[in-house]
């Protein structure tokens, strides 16, 4: 396996200063990262998801070069982040959910621009580049707009693109459909899939939408506290972690709790039940048997939340050793 990403017990660790009296603090040492080890190959994308404050954040930080390890051994694209930081990132885009890279009072097509000189990117490369980034994630009508007049959904596009103009060999992803509508969502992760496929650009993806994972990775890591807990395909991570998904159904007329195909009624209100089956199922069986025996009005999926899963997969451990990220 040609391993772009490499991590090797990989530690973080914080002082923490935390009020003991009315004039005295006490410091302790909380680990963000906790020998943490695992690698991404070249043109894999992967995603790498816990909930709040386990992790992920610092992880990504690291990998960047904004912050050093406590300890262990990383490297990205043969090189050590936090020591040749200006070197790496030339070969690798961020895109952090609520923190833009672009300029907040300059046209998008200026910063855009600026990005090109900072990079100094061929200008025959940016413009194709640029032309495609464009394209694709429908910015057309952007480019001459103040960042700061920019909604969230139409300002992450935006970042997205400026993180691929240099032709990036690793993208890191931070929660990059968040606020976007669905329309919006599908033009985002087709663009994602097809720099994948094309550029065979290494994608690390974080995000709390089940859903982007689904379409996208084929490989999920799940870190906690600091820990790997889980490496492997969508479907294991469901069947370990025992989650459900619901399908919600309006019938024609009230009925009693409806137990049917491996799913079973977990709540009733008038004509609308909510039914739960195992998340690793597919849905389509189960409605199917429900269309055959009882008359429908609608029906919609809702996927279990990262958090819900990780709980049940490692519920009950302490709370507090958490910090943000």
């Amino acid at each position: 396996m040609d391993a772009l990403i490499q991590l090797d017990g990989v530690r973080k660790e914080f002082e923490v200063r935390r009020r003991a009296g009315l004039l005295r603090r006490e410091r302790r040492t909380v680990r963000a990262v906790d020998g943490l080890s695992f690698e991404v190959a070249r043109g894999e994308m992967v995603g790498y998801i816990g909930p709040n404050g386990a992790g992920k954040s610092t992880t990504i930080k690291m990998l960047t070069g904004i912050l050093v390890p406590s300890g262990g051994r990383l490297s990205v694209a043969g090189v050590d982040p936090s020591r040749e930081r200006t070197r790496l990132a030339r070969r690798i885009g961020v895109v952090f959910g609520q923190r833009t890279t672009l300029w907040w009072d300059l046209p998008l097509r200026d910063s855009y621009e600026l990005v090109r000189r900072i990079y100094r990117i061929a200008r025959d490369r940016y413009t194709a580049n640029l032309e495609a980034c464009v394209e694709l994630l429908d910015l057309a009508a952007l480019l001459d707009v103040p960042v700061r007049q920019l909604s969230l959904g139409q300002r992450m596009r935006a970042d997205i693109a400026a993180a691929l103009l240099h032709d990036p060999e690793v993208l890191y992803l931070d929660e990059p459909t968040i606020g976007l509508d669905v329309v919006s969502k599908a033009k985002v992760r087709e663009f994602l899939r097809q720099v994948n496929t094309e550029r065979a650009t290494t994608v690390l993806l974080t995000t709390h939408d089940l859903t982007d994972i689904e379409q996208l990775c084929r490989r999920v890591m799940v870190i906690d506290h600091g820990r790997l807990v889980y490496d492997g395909g969508l479907d294991g991570l469901h069947a370990v972690g025992e989650s459900e998904r619901t399908l919600v159904v309006d019938f024609e007329r009230e009925l009693p709790p409806v137990n049917i195909g491996g799913a079973r009624a977990v709540r009733t209100e008038g004509p609308r039940q909510w039914l739960a089956f195992p998340a690793a199922a597919s849905a389509a069986p189960l409605v199917a048997e429900l269309a055959a025996r009882y008359p429908l009005v609608d029906l919609s999926i809702r996927e279990p939340a990262i958090e819900d899963v990780i709980a049940r997969m490692y519920g009950g451990r302490d709370e507090a050793s958490r910090l943000p990220g």
